[in-house]
C-alpha cells in the first residue's frame, strides 16, 4: 500500500479527480490536491484534511513547488492536449512517474511521439491513458492474446447502459474535434487513416446475457493509440453501443449524478475485447459501474505497481506493456468483474 507517500494529483477536484484522490487516500497514499483554482483546491483540502498546491501549466515554476517531495503525480486534468506537455516535463524535472487518464487521441499519441525517447534515456514512467478508455481495453486485449506473440486483428467493444458526460469530458471531446477536423481517425494496416465517411453502424453479439446490440463502428478511443504501441496487431477497432454514442453526442445530456455513497452514478458498462489470428479468437471481457469512478483503481493500481518496481519496462509505455496484463485485473476485484475466454474456431 501507499505508506504515506505523497501523490500529487492535477486537477484534483474534477470529476474524475475527486475519485482517484478517495482512492489512494484508501490505498494508503497521501494525496496532494492540484490545480489552478485555488478556492476550490482549499475547500477541497479543509474537507478531507489534505494539503492543496496552487498550479497553472502557464507556470512550470508552480509545477515544481507542487511536486516537492512527491513520489509520483497523476494528471487528471484536461483537456489534455493542454495538460499533458507541462506536467510530464515538470514530472522530468522532478524524477518522478508520470501517469494520466487521458482518453483524448491526439493528446496520447503527441505523449508516445514526444516522450518515448527521452523518457526512456532517463530511465523515467511515463503511463498515458492509465483509465477506463486507454488501459482497461489494452489490459484485456494483452490478456486475450495470452501466449501469441501477434494477431491480425483486435476488437473493443464498448456497451455502456447511458453515458451522461462529465464537464470535462465535453471539452476534451471539444478540442480533439478542433484539432481533427472535419476527419476522424481509424488504425488500420499497421497505420492511421484519417477518414470523411460516417462511422458505420453495426450489431455487435456481446457475451449473454446481453448478446447482440447495435453499436457504432470505428468510434475510436483511445485504446487504439494503446494496443498497438506494443502489440503486434495491426487493425485495431473500438465500438460504442449506440444509446451511449448517442447520449455523449447529444447537447443537453445532463452530468453523472451519485447513486451511491461512494459518489457512482448508475451506470453500468462491459468491455468485450477480441482478438483474432488465422481461424483462431481470443475474447476477454470485463463489467462494472460508472466508467469514471472505475478509473480511479486503474490508475491508483499501476501507481502501486509502478511504485513497487512491478514493471516491465520504463519510457512511454501502455498498461499492457508494462504490468502482468491477467495479474492486475485480477487485483480490480471487486470493482470489476472478469472473464477470459478460451479461444474458439471460427467458422
Amino acid at each position: 500500500m501507499g505508506s504515506g507517500q505523497l501523490v500529487m494529483v492535477f486537477g484534483a477536484y474534477g470529476h474524475t479527480g475527486r475519485f482517484v484522490v478517495a482512492e489512494l487516500a484508501a490505498r494508503g497514499f497521501v494525496p496532494v490536491l492540484s490545480g489552478r483554482n485555488a478556492q476550490t483546491l482549499e475547500e477541497m483540502a479543509h474537507e478531507h484534511g489534505l494539503e492543496a498546491r496552487v498550479a497553472s501549466v502557464e507556470d512550470p515554476a508552480s509545477l515544481d513547488r507542487a511536486l516537492t517531495g512527491t513520489a509520483a503525480v497523476i494528471n487528471c486534468a484536461g483537456p489534455f492536449a493542454s495538460t499533458t506537455g507541462p506536467v510530464i516535463e515538470a514530472a522530468l524535472r522532478a524524477k518522478i512517474p508520470y501517469l494520466d487518464v487521458a482518453a483524448e487521441l491526439e493528446a496520447n499519441l503527441d505523449t508516445f511521439a514526444h516522450y518515448r525517447e527521452r523518457a526512456r534515456d532517463a530511465g523515467a514512467v511515463i503511463v498515458p491513458a492509465m483509465a477506463f478508455f486507454g488501459g482497461l481495453g489494452d489490459l484485456l486485449a494483452t490478456a486475450a492474446m495470452g501466449d501469441w506473440t501477434e494477431a491480425d486483428e483486435a476488437h473493443i467493444a464498448y456497451a455502456l447502459s447511458n453515458w451522461h458526460p462529465t464537464a470535462g469530458t465535453r471539452l476534451s471531446g471539444a478540442v480533439s474535434r478542433e484539432r481533427r477536423g472535419d476527419h476522424r481517425l481509424r488504425y488500420s494496416g499497421g497505420q492511421w487513416e484519417r477518414r470523411t465517411d460516417a462511422a458505420p453502424t453495426l450489431e455487435w453479439t456481446f457475451p449473454e446475457p446481453m448478446g447482440p446490440r447495435l453499436v457504432i463502428g470505428e468510434f475510436t478511443m483511445a485504446d487504439s493509440v494503446t494496443v498497438p504501441q506494443h502489440l503486434s496487431i495491426p487493425d485495431v477497432t473500438t465500438y460504442m453501443s449506440a444509446e451511449a454514442a448517442r447520449d455523449v453526442a447529444a447537447p443537453h445530456t445532463p452530468a453523472p449524478t451519485a447513486a451511491d455513497e461512494s459518489g457512482r452514478s448508475n451506470q453500468t458498462f462491459l468491455v468485450d475485447v477480441v482478438v483474432r489470428s488465422g481461424g483462431t479468437e481470443r475474447r476477454a471481457t470485463a463489467g462494472g459501474q460508472d466508467i469514471y469512478a472505475v478509473t480511479a483503481p486503474l490508475v491508483a493500481e499501476a501507481l502501486e505497481r509502478v511504485l513497487t518496481g512491478r514493471t516491465k519496462t520504463v519510457g512511454v509505455v501502455s498498461a499492457g506493456e508494462t504490468f502482468d496484463a491477467p495479474d492486475f485485473l485480477q487485483a480490480l476485484d471487486p470493482h470489476i468483474t472478469l472473464e477470459l475466454h478460451p479461444q474458439k474456431q471460427n467458422a
